[in-house]
């Protein structure tokens, strides 16, 4: 009866140590350059179930004797639960996966780097030319500009002729007409 309770309490606290490992999963890295058989219970005389080998991203699930279940991707990208010896796995990307991003992000920077190149280029071209046009056109708006000043100038002339002219022929009438008048009606009485 004694030994049935000690295992039922072993198998309670176990139960409980591996729902609370899921719960706070860790991640890490498979170190070296190996593969490891991703097997379905802690020890080798279970089943090998799947591949984890260097540089995949894997799921801590719990922590045994010797043993580590994880969670890592298979082949065809679905997630397997399974076992690894213990003692493989680094809490940090391995140097040369590391090395493969660093040199893939480089290689789109370059890349990037050398668009913007060809479109600074573009631009710097096209600005020469808009520079050009634009000195063009404020020396046409001052001609213009000229032109306008001159042309409105010229507009009142012809206006103050024209006025002019009417009133000079307006005082030589005025003068006739009155002279005209005069003679006539004037009768003069001599004493």
């Amino acid at each position: 009866m004694k030994r049935l309770r000690r295992i039922t309490v072993w198998m309670m606290a176990l139960s409980f140590w591996l729902a609370a490992g899921a719960a706070m999963a860790e991640q890490a890295w498979v170190r070296g350059d190996i593969r490891l058989n991703v097997r379905t219970g802690p020890g080798t005389q279970y089943r090998i179930m799947g591949v984890a080998k260097t540089g995949d991203g894997v799921e801590i699930l719990a922590r045994g004797d010797n043993w580590t279940q994880i969670r890592v991707p298979n082949e065809d990208g679905n997630p397997i639960d399974g076992w690894i010896p213990e003692g493989y796995l680094r809490s940090q990307m391995p140097p040369t996966v590391r090395l493969n991003q660093a040199e893939a992000r480089l290689s789109e920077l370059e890349s990037e780097l050398s668009s913007l190149r060809a479109q600074t280029q573009d631009l710097e071209t096209q600005n020469t030319l808009l520079t050009g046009r634009d000195s063009e056109q404020q020396g046409q708006i001052k001609e213009l500009t000229m032109e306008n000043m001159e042309l409105n100038a010229g507009a009142r002339y012809p206006e103050w002729i024209t006025g002019a002219s009417i009133f000079a022929a307006g005082m030589i009438l005025g003068a006739m007409l009155h002279r005209g008048q005069s003679r006539r009606q004037t009768t003069r009485i001599r004493i």
